[in-house]
């Protein structure tokens, strides 16, 4: 088969949708070596390094107005690239599908990850949620299989745009191999010490945005503050709930208990930052992963943790039970109380800690980058 993927967030994005595309696209052109797999993308980045697969073609835009009108040509104009190249499956990895790919002989499949700006409108901004939804609900519509990475953003969907289930798969994403292999002390040392961190830390993973709870992981980090202190490290960013983090954090004197890593300049423009190379070392020195969104398409960071040996405490509604299983510590996710028991409990009860960590470890079994492979090829050949 060839089989084509919107290719743009591979490309271009470093964080969750990002890490979705390119993972998916290695495991099945390793696993599946006999087709061939065409990334249509606007522009090419070294975020994504295709050159060890022979069967990975990318397709950039041709023509003065296709490459000046970007977002036409991969709305709608693409459609031509794709008969150009006997695309047998156009598979629209984030939420998007061409306009009119329905009305040709190619069939199409959609990855819904979440809907969550149906449930939260008033944390997007509105014309973003307009757009979302027309993009959102026209792929629905016009694709031919859906692929909704959770149980729960299969419901949503069901729910929200009233989709008929059996035109919906779950298939589970994975998370990248590097987070199962374990990391050598001499690496962790050089880690360490290129990102300042501290001997011992909890972790945040995750955009800054007011679902994702950080605050309430402040809190419970200012109640431990007589009895652990020990400092949080935060990976990721934000705009507006920033702002209302960083000053709890200066109205409650804890500048020195979190510790921001996209904030350090020289380390925001490193490579190994920015794809996530260095992360599986950071894991694995942490205590715990503390992850108490309120809503999740899935939660990869939970995967994550899991596959590096690292105990996750995260939210026990959405699909967060789905991500870790009977292997997380599970929390009210605004309930500073229980997060903050949950991080002394880890802490304290090593034994409960690395009973955590086996079980993780068994858990992540469930989510190889084989098996999400094979739960998304056997969703290709049901439309053979």
């Amino acid at each position: 088969m060839n089989i084509g993927f919107d290719a743009k967030r591979a490309y271009e994005n470093s964080t969750g949708l990002g890490h979705y595309s390119r993972t998916l696209i290695k495991s099945l052109a390793t696993f599946y070596p006999k087709n061939d797999y065409f990334l249509f993308a606007s522009k090419i980045t070294d975020k994504f390094i295709t050159t060890p697969f022979k069967n990975i073609i990318s397709v950039t835009p041709f023509g003065f107005l296709a490459n000046t009108i970007k977002s036409a040509w991969r709305g709608k104009w693409v459609i031509k690239n794709l008969k150009e190249n006997n695309i047998d499956i156009y598979h629209g990895l984030s939420h998007q599908i061409p306009l009119g790919i329905y009305k040709t002989n190619i069939k199409s499949v959609v990855t819904i990850h979440d809907l969550i700006f149906e449930r939260f409108p008033n944390q997007f901004n509105k014309v973003n949620v307009y757009i979302f939804r027309k993009k959102f609900k026209y792929a629905c519509k016009h694709a031919d299989k859906i692929i909704a990475i959770s149980k729960q953003t299969k419901m949503d969907i069901v729910n929200f745009y009233n989709i008929p289930e059996n035109k919906i798969e779950v298939c589970y994403q994975s998370c990248d191999d590097i987070y199962r292999a374990e990391v050598n002390d001499e690496e962790k040392i050089r880690i360490k010490k290129l990102y300042n961190l501290p001997d011992q830390f909890f972790l945040y993973v995750g955009s800054i945005v007011e679902r994702k709870n950080l605050l309430a992981v402040l809190e419970a980090i200012k109640k431990l503050k007589n009895s652990l202190n020990i400092p949080l490290v935060v990976i990721g960013n934000g705009s507006g709930y920033k702002q209302k983090v960083k000053k709890y954090i200066q109205e409650n004197n804890l500048e020195k208990d979190v510790i921001f890593l996209s904030e350090n300049t020289a380390v925001n423009k490193m490579k190994s930052f920015q794809s996530s190379a260095d992360f599986p070392a950071i894991y694995q020195q942490a205590i715990a992963m503390v992850y108490p969104s309120s809503f999740e398409g899935f939660g990869i960071p939970v995967l994550e943790a899991l596959c590096s040996k690292l105990p996750v405490i995260t939210s026990n509604v959405s699909c967060l039970p789905e991500a870790g299983g009977d292997a997380a510590y599970y929390v009210n996710p605004t309930s500073a109380d229980e997060i903050a028991a949950g991080m002394e409990k880890i802490y304290h009860d090593k034994s409960f800690a690395d009973s955590m960590k086996a079980k993780g470890i068994l858990y992540a079994q469930q989510f190889t980058e084989q098996k999400a492979a094979e739960a998304v090829m056997k969703v290709y050949k049901s439309l053979c």
